[in-house]
Formats: structure tokens, C-alpha cells, sequence
């Protein structure tokens, strides 16, 4: 079967479908994986085809700190973004869907892939790393906080879908009379329809950090994380291998993709909060452009693979967003989360609620005093413990493995109706 993955944002947005892709090969099947033209050598170093997209993902990582936790503002900087690069974004996506027999696809595709998907009647599967579209009373949409009432809260998604929906047709109209396209009817995935089996769902996260809903119709499934196996094979540079062995296990710092005006406000938070604790720090700069001096006690580094790095780390202090979040509780160490924006306080109080870490310490209150009581906190043995706990038990989950056989069961199914 010919398969065509559609991912856009971060490397967060990009680094579970390498798996799933090579996951998906092993199995037999042709995998095109469509995603920013920046994760090109990530991509193609996995021998997955890559159709690189326009538009720089930096950029909207930008606009989205700008927006913080507003759902319209963060909505809003999407739009913009898509509209400035839509007719690209459009052109790229037709090419990487134009001989697929199955398109999986995330949240910013999904009006467009399920919109090609109809037209060329062939089936499509939604992939979250975050719940968007799967209403329930358990919690709110992810921007939001907890808004005491099941029924509140269930309205909230709908709100949000709907609001998601009228968007995107927004958009496209303007991306259309800017490029000259023609009219097109588009397609929303998650609507009842007696022509067409309503789109699965799975959700890329574990089961013990989130639990399937209640309230979630059969279609919807809980996968488990899309995870490398530990890698072994990664060699760190002589002045990482030296720093590890120079002295106690540090604090990893990752504060990834995001791209903040206080940047550099927020390290020297950091770097103090260390020094009072008594902790060395490996600091990854991510795209947040801060550099520094490294010393005995603190080394800077552009990137290194969580899935390694973390496993020799004590504790984790990161920004929340799903990847990330993923790599920190599978490592099995304390996580304090520092959300930045969209639906990083929604993980940092997953991570609180489920023993792992403090309650979130969201970027715009952060302060020396308060990452400190952090710190201190997350060597209590209580939350030790737990996060050794929750470790283990997503490194024993399969999520790739759940995925492939629900996507194989599916396409059987669905096989038989297109």
C-alpha cells in the first residue's frame, strides 16, 4: 500500500512519524513522509522519502509564543501562516497525495488532507499528539484550564472544532483568490456521514499519561507514543561524552522549538536556579538562539536526541510540548514543565497530575525562586519513584505496534466500502 504522512511545525510535529514511517516499511508498505523542507537530513537520514514543504515552522513558533494560550490568537497566527504559504502548502500536498492508496495526517493538515482524500475517494486516518478533536467532559480544549463542569468542558472542544472548521474554510478562500485557484469544496473529517465512514482517530500519547475518554465514540483510539528504541547507536562528541563523566548526572534543559523575546531572561533563570540547587546543566538551545560559555558545570549544545541524552540526566526541565513530554516521562525522570504556549500547560499538568513532576511553572511568572522550590521538589523520593514507574510503563507500551495493526485493520475494512 502506498501511504503519505502529512506533518507540519516542529521537530515535535515531525519526529514521531520517522518511526511509525520505518515501522510502516518494515511492513511492506511505500511511505512518503510530507513536512518542512528544514527536517530534510532528518528525514532522508532515516531513508524515508521526504516531500519537503514550503514555509519556515521558526517562524510560526514565533507567532505562536507572540499568541501564548489564546485558542484565537494561536488560531489566528495559524491562519496567517497557512495563508502566506498556502498555495505552496497546496501544490506540495497534492503532489505527495497524487498516488496514495491511505493518507495519514495531523492537525494542521486535516481539512486539506481529508478534503484530497474524498476527491480521490480513498480512505484517511487522523493522527493527534494532542487532543483537538475528540470532545469530552474529562478536561477542556487544551488552551484552557480546567472549567469544572463536564458539560463546560465537552462545549469547549466543540467550540474549538467548529471554530477550527470556519477558519480553515476562511483561509482557503483567501489562499485560493490569492493564487487563482478554483472553487473547491472542502471536507470536515470528524462530521457524521452516510456517504463515508467517519475518519479514526488514534492518539499518539500513553494510555497512563492520558486515558482513552469515556465519552470517545469507537472510532477513537489511544495508541501509545511513537518512539525510537533506546538509541544505542547514537556516539555523543568527545565534549558531551567528557561532561557526563566529569561529574553527577546534570539537569537536561530543553526548551526546543521555542522562540521567545526573553530568551535570554529565561536562561539566566535558569542558570542561576542550577547554581542555587547545586546542579550541573546541559542546556540544549533549541531554536530560542541563546548561546553561552560552557563550563564545568553547564554545557551548551544545539541538540542530541532525548531518547539518549535524558536516560543520563537526573531531571528534565522543558517547555511541555508533546514530544518532548514524551521523551521526558519514557526516560523515567522527574519532568518540570515550563509551558510556553498552545498546549504545553495542558501536558505540564498531565505530568503533575500522573506523579511525575511540580505543578507547571508557566514562562511568564517563571522566577528564580519558583524553578528553585521546583528543583528542590522534584528529588522529593515520592515523585522519584513515580516517574520511575511511569518510565517503565510506556517503554513497555508498543504505540508504533498498536498503530500499524489498527491502520491494517482499517484499510481491510475500508478497502471494501471505497
Amino acid at each position: 500500500m502506498k501511504i503519505t504522512i502529512l506533518t507540519y511545525g516542529s521537530r515535535g510535529d515531525v519526529q514521531p512519524f520517522l518511526p511509525l514511517s520505518l515501522r510502516l516499511m518494515e511492513e511492506g508498505h511505500s511511505v512518503k513522509l510530507a513536512a518542512p523542507l528544514r527536517f530534510k537530513s532528518l528525514v532522508e537520514g532515516h531513508g524515508i522519502k521526504l516531500v519537503a514543504l514550503s514555509g519556515d515552522p521558526e517562524d510560526l513558533s514565533r507567532r505562536m509564543n507572540n499568541a501564548g494560550y489564546n485558542f484565537v490568537k494561536l488560531l489566528r497566527e495559524l491562519t496567517r501562516h497557512a495563508v502566506e504559504i498556502g498555495a505552496d502548502i497546496w501544490r506540495q500536498t497534492e503532489e505527495a497525495c497524487q498516488d496514495a492508496d491511505l493518507i495519514l495526517h495531523t492537525f494542521t493538515h486535516a481539512v486539506g488532507a481529508h478534503t484530497l482524500a474524498r476527491e480521490r475517494d480513498i480512505p484517511d486516518i487522523h493522527i493527534q499528539t494532542f487532543p483537538m478533536f475528540t470532545p469530552t467532559g474529562d478536561y477542556p480544549n487544551v488552551t484552557l484550564p480546567d472549567l469544572k463542569s463536564r458539560a463546560f468542558n465537552r462545549i469547549s472542544h466543540t467550540l474549538s472544532a467548529k471554530i477550527t472548521w470556519w477558519t480553515s474554510q476562511i483561509g482557503f478562500e483567501r489562499v485560493r483568490r490569492r493564487a487563482g485557484f478554483s472553487r473547491r469544496k472542502l471536507y470536515w473529517p470528524f462530521d457524521e456521514d452516510p456517504l463515508r465512514t467517519r475518519t479514526p482517530i488514534f492518539c499518539a500519547w500513553s494510555p497512563g499519561v492520558l486515558p482513552p475518554s469515556r465519552d470517545w465514540p469507537p472510532h477513537v483510539h489511544v495508541t501509545g507514543y511513537y518512539s525510537f528504541p533506546d538509541h544505542d547507536s547514537y556516539q555523543p562528541d568527545k565534549e558531551l561524552e567528557s561532561f557526563l563523566r566529569s561529574g553527577k548526572p546534570p539537569v537536561c534543559v530543553s526548551f526546543g522549538s521555542m522562540v521567545n523575546r526573553d530568551a535570554e531572561k529565561i536562561n539566566d533563570i535558569v542558570l542561576t536556579a542550577l547554581a542555587q540547587t547545586g546542579n550541573r546543566g546541559i542546556i540544549l538551545s533549541g531554536w530560542s538562539g541563546v548561546k553561552s560559555f560552557s563550563s564545568n558545570e553547564t554545557l551548551y549544545l544545539d541538540a542530541v536526541p532525548h531518547d539518549w541524552l535524558l536516560l543520563r540526566c537526573k531531571l528534565v526541565i522543558h517547555h511541555g510540548g508533546a514530544g518532548t513530554t514524551a521523551a521526558g516521562l519514557r526516560a523515567g525522570i522527574p519532568n518540570i514543565v515550563v509551558p510556553f504556549m498552545a498546549d504545553q500547560p495542558f501536558w505540564g499538568r498531565r505530568v503533575h497530575a500522573v506523579g511525575a513532576g511540580p505543578k507547571p511553572l508557566p514562562v511568564k511568572s517563571l522566577s528564580v525562586k519558583k524553578l528553585v522550590r521546583a528543583i528542590v521538589e522534584a528529588n522529593d523520593e515520592s515523585l522519584l519513584i513515580h516517574s520511575q514507574s511511569m518510565g517503565q510503563q510506556i517503554r513497555n507500551e508498543d504505540g508504533i505496534g498498536v498503530a500499524v495493526k489498527l491502520l491494517a485493520e482499517y484499510s481491510n475494512s475500508l478497502d471494501r466500502k471505497y
